[in-house]
């Protein structure tokens, strides 16, 4: 769904009214704009990003949105025990390069607007330094226990709900992976159960995606590029319709896109 420019004032309302509910001091955001995104094009995610802010500077709450690049999958996996094991991988320092960056620099911007570092270069430095010496990942462990959670499945990831069937989506001709069309994938992966198409669905927390070959990787024909993880076939057929549109290859690989587009800052302008 593409957001008309009219509709920006209600949907920044509605996303900031209970963030600054909370009694939060500072705000980061991350607005994602392309083919999978809310925001289809940059300039309406850059007109949402400038209204949220506006809205969180006005409430008092310092508050700093980044674009970033939607139009594939950030990362490897979707679905919702899948998207967790990234996660923990990702906070191991095994993670795909991608969630790791984008991580890095919004935890990094979190330590700015909350006043903790007032230098991004340091700030990207503890955040990584947290990674480095697994202070991020107890501090995960510490999180889901107070959440009345098992912190062992962040060592033992077999803990987590899995879906006990797989099939694969395959490359039709040799080349590079020019396109994963993320929006295609989403709804594959609702399909599947991995999120609901209505308000009283049920989710299945195993069932989701692997992404194999990434945007700009080299396949041959008959070559796996995506993995689905399904229970039983339940939504099989249609994942898989969906999912065979959503990639296509091509001799050459696709033009670069930057991962963050750009930040968009209160009124008054920081410098870090």
């Amino acid at each position: 769904m593409t957001a008309t420019i009219e509709s920006i004032p209600l949907i920044s309302a509605s996303i900031m009214s209970k963030k600054i509910a909370e009694g939060i001091a500072g705000l980061v955001l991350d607005v994602k704009v392309g083919r999978g995104a809310f925001m289809k094009t940059e300039p309406d995610a850059r007109r949402l990003a400038e209204s949220l802010v506006s809205i969180g500077e006005a409430a008092g709450v310092r508050t700093e949105a980044l674009l970033t690049n939607m139009d594939a999958p950030l990362g490897r996996a979707v679905g919702n025990a899948l998207e967790i094991i990234e996660c923990v991988e990702t906070l191991k320092g095994n993670g795909p390069q991608d969630v790791e960056a984008l991580s890095v620099e919004l935890a990094a911007r979190m330590l700015i607007v909350s006043g903790t570092e007032r230098d991004g270069a340091r700030a990207e430095a503890r955040v990584r330094a947290a990674i480095a010496d697994g202070s991020g990942l107890a501090k995960l462990k510490q999180i889901v226990e107070n959440q009345g959670g098992d912190p062992r499945a962040i060592d033992d990831c077999s803990r987590m709900p899995s879906a006990p069937d797989r099939d694969r989506i395959t490359a039709t001709r040799d080349g590079v992976v020019a396109t994963i069309e993320a929006e295609l994938v989403g709804r594959a992966a609702v399909v599947l159960g991995a999120g609901r198409d209505r308000l009283d669905a049920p989710i299945d927390p195993g069932v989701g995606l692997m992404i194999l070959a990434s945007r700009g990787s080299r396949v041959r024909a008959g070559e796996a590029v995506i993995e689905i993880h399904h229970r039983g076939g339940r939504g099989l057929e249609e994942a898989r319709r969906l999912l065979t549109g959503a990639v296509e290859v091509a001799d050459s690989a696709p033009p670069a896109r930057p991962l963050i587009f750009d930040r968009i800052q209160g009124i008054q302008k920081r410098t870090a």
